[in-house]
């Protein structure tokens, strides 16, 4: 029987959405306080097949259902009260618009009359969130009757469909509920038989939510192409890697894989997947060589601006195969974009005969390998903080999920990451690329999943410290590697380093906090890692429940000098073995 609430009209509202919900497969509402949201709050908090998580802080919240979401690839509810609680979804609600993750969110408003009055915890919330969603809508005041009931049901399954797909994101439901709020007695709506049956909501069911699988077929003109698996998030990784190496196989072309496509992990090692192009392509003269006629880019952007830059350079055609219609075209290139999955791409006749330059990407891939592992292997200076990108990948558990914060974290997976085989699955807020609630998308990833890690630098923890306020409430573990350079140190390799006054306190900003008080006054482990060893083995084995966080303590100018040294020395050793090979 439905799982309804009859003590008021605002109670038998909330019920019949909350209802609605469940039998469209939700499972969980991350819930901030509020009394405009009280009835909407009941509702979900009674539903016995709903995981209710309360949030105090909308915006971790947001994120915290944003990792969820990632996660378990449906939509994830958010409530809040009224005023400016849901402004402060409003940079999750942003990523989810950019990075295609659905979220649904439920904002508590005030009745028609009690705005634009003065009255209290009132702003205008319709299109709060402009067009950085999917749709929205305001629903209209809560009624008892079947008309109204019906009303609801269909509004609050188009939401779902919305959000879910086939290209999903955030849907906004603006609901405003007048008194009383609280379930009190004598405000009972009145019996409405006709909504207890289970008709009413028998016809409900998960939506198709996927794009359409139609074949497409790519002819390839000639034998120098590359394959650029960009960043992607697919529900079956092992899956997505076997079509991409399907398709490098029948077009004869290198793939060079982002560190946040499933290429990385989950293509077997040795199976001629390209993974240090940023180290290669920053020699002009072997970036020259490797000059591309043909590219086909698939999923996001690559991460690397030394890709990126290296494919507008050489003007030739490309073929964007994009997850939803959105301009992709990031280079303003000889550019084609098709709306299409990657599993449904088929290559049109045969390899090129020669195979001269594929065997020459994978010939300065295996030689750049060998120099970066080398490097990485007999120390890399002592702390270098890219050492921590580079022994995760060798010592995480298999299938572990890995969070990756913006900023440095990110370009040192990348250029350091090889392609082993691990089957460690990347989550990551590339959507808009910033380090907004960091922490609290972790926790979400790790929330009822297996044990996660988060690598992060200390400027975009810092920026979420509310999300600690969600450890207590987590279910399973998450290790944050917390590389502390005191600062920001993505900005040491920009132009602006040089110009210091103002470039330490405007741009690096250093925060001196003491991480482990920090952590304490949480209840969250903290550990000062020693060195390469004991990081190593924390990280070999993951602890089952909980939240630590282990610290690395580094010198950004130090390494970012030590980082454009290694890879300018290695880029050099490469382009003189190629060069002459070729």
């Amino acid at each position: 029987m439905p799982n309804l609430d009859f003590r008021t009209t605002n109670t038998l509202w909330c019920s019949v959405l909350v209802e609605t919900l469940a039998r469209l497969g939700l499972t969980h509402a991350i819930i901030s306080p509020g009394s405009r949201s009280t009835a909407l709050t009941l509702a979900f908090a009674r539903h016995g097949a709903i995981e209710c998580i309360p949030v105090l802080d909308e915006r971790s919240a947001a994120f915290f259902a944003l990792g969820l979401a990632k996660q378990r690839q449906r939509p994830v509810v958010l409530v809040c009260t009224s005023g400016t609680a849901a402004a402060n979804y409003f940079p999750a609600v942003i990523e989810a618009h950019e990075g295609g993750v659905p979220l649904l969110v439920l904002t508590a408003d005030r009745p028609p009359e009690m705005r634009a009055c003065n009255s209290g915890q009132t702003i205008d919330q319709q299109k709060i969130f402009g067009d950085y969603t999917r749709w929205q809508h305001e629903l209209c005041v809560p009624e008892a009757g079947v008309e109204r009931l019906r009303y609801l049901r269909q509004m609050t399954l188009h939401a779902w469909e919305r959000a879910s797909g086939p290209f999903p994101g955030p849907v906004h439901v603006n609901a405003p509920f007048r008194d009383p709020l609280a379930p009190v007695e004598n405000a009972s709506p009145g019996p409405i038989a006709e909504v207890s049956s289970e008709e009413f909501f028998a016809h409900l069911q998960a939506p198709n939510i996927h794009a359409s699988a139609a074949l497409y077929r790519l002819r390839p003109q000639t034998a120098r192409g590359v394959i650029i698996a960009g960043a992607a998030a697919p529900a079956d990784p092992g899956a997505y890697a076997h079509a991409v190496l399907a398709l490098g196989a029948a077009s004869g072309w290198p793939v060079l894989a982002d560190v946040l496509s499933p290429l990385r992990t989950h293509a077997p090692a040795g199976s001629g997947v390209v993974t240090t192009y940023d180290t290669l392509l920053r020699r002009e003269a072997l970036a020259r060589d490797l000059n591309p006629r043909q590219v086909l880019c698939l999923g996001g952007w690559p991460t690397s601006k030394v890709l990126r830059g290296w494919i507008e350079r050489s003007q030739a055609e490309i073929v964007l195969v994009a997850p939803g219609p959105a301009n992709r075209d990031a280079v303003h290139g000889k550019t084609r974009q098709v709306v299409a999955q990657v599993e449904s791409l088929a290559i049109e006749g045969r390899p090129p005969a020669d195979d001269s330059y594929r065997q020459a990407w994978l010939r300065a891939d295996a030689a750049a390998r060998v120099r970066l592992d080398t490097a990485m292997a007999e120390g890399a200076t002592g702390s270098f903080e890219g050492k921590a990108a580079w022994l995760l990948a060798r010592a995480l558990p298999p299938s572990t999920p890995v969070f990756v914060a913006a900023s440095m974290p990110v370009r040192d997976l990348e250029c350091l990451w090889p392609n082993l085989g691990g089957g460690q699955r990347f989550y990551f807020n590339r959507g808009a690329n910033g380090i907004d609630g960091t922490l609290s998308t972790a926790l979400g990833v790790a929330h009822g999943h297996a044990p996660a890690v988060l690598l992060t630098g200390d400027l975009a923890l810092l920026h979420d410290t509310n999300g600690f306020l969600t450890a207590a409430r987590l279910r399973g573990s998450l290790t944050v590697v917390l590389i502390n350079n005191d600062g920001g140190g993505i900005f040491e390799h920009l132009p602006v380093a040089a110009f210091d006054p103002p470039f330490e306190q405007f741009f690096a900003t250093p925060q001196r906090i003491d991480f482990a008080k920090l952590t304490s006054a949480y209840g969250v482990e903290h550990r000062l890692v020693a060195d390469w060893g004991e990081f190593e083995r924390l990280v070999t084995t993951l602890p089952s429940s909980g939240v630590r966080v282990l610290e690395i303590r580094t010198d950004r100018k130090r390494d970012a000098a030590y980082r454009k040294k290694l890879f300018a020395q290695i880029s050099v050793e490469v382009e003189k073995v190629s060069l002459a090979s070729g």
